[in-house]
């Protein structure tokens, strides 16, 4: 038994009928309360019988970020994307993920993305200001010494190298997603 009523009802109906999608609403009720491992146990147990149950997936999604499983959290998210592409819930958490890796420039396309499917969210105008603050302050921090033209040897270590491609690389993706959200915006 727990402090919470709601959560102690629900448990019930679900060890009553393990079949039930009252799952998906004891899972959140987990995850409100900060009890993640519960929600995450919870959700995968149901999941095997529903597999299809997008919310459920969310709130997976959302509870394995917070115990740090930011690669299962990921695939949860992308799952529902591929069943809802405008799942608001889904892109944030997307964005939340980047964020917590510290790829700004990907973190800035899922949460643009997330604007303009509800262009009123203070939360998320917010955010997106930052984000385009910390992307920016990052490109200009990005020096260009030692840059080299094709067939030259870099002059900086092959590390540094590949980090470099791989942050312009994500800037690019981040920036794609933004247009294409935009653009499927521009056509509804």
């Amino acid at each position: 038994m727990t402090d919470n009523p709601r959560i102690d009802d629900l448990r019930r109906r679900v060890q009553k009928d393990p079949a039930s999608i009252a799952f998906a609403q004891l899972a959140e009720e987990y995850r409100r309360a900060r009890l993640f491992p519960d929600a995450v146990e919870v959700c995968r147990a149901g999941l095997a019988v529903h597999p299809g149950y997008l919310s459920a997936r969310v709130t997976l999604g959302r509870a394995l970020v917070e115990i740090g499983e930011l690669a299962a959290a990921r695939l949860e998210f992308e799952r529902v994307l591929a069943g809802a592409p405008e799942n608001l819930s889904a892109i944030r958490g997307l964005g939340e993920i980047h964020e917590r890796r510290g790829d700004f420039p990907a973190a800035l396309g899922q949460f643009e993305r997330a604007l303009s499917l509800a262009p009123n969210d203070p939360d998320l105008e917010e955010t997106v200001g930052d984000l385009r603050r910390q992307v920016e302050a990052s490109v200009r921090s990005s020096p260009d010494v030692g840059a080299t033209q094709p067939g030259e040897p870099s002059s900086q270590p092959p590390d540094a190298d590949q980090d470099r491609a791989e942050r312009t690389v994500s800037a690019l993706e981040g920036f794609l997603s933004a247009i294409h959200a935009a653009d499927a915006d521009r056509r509804s």
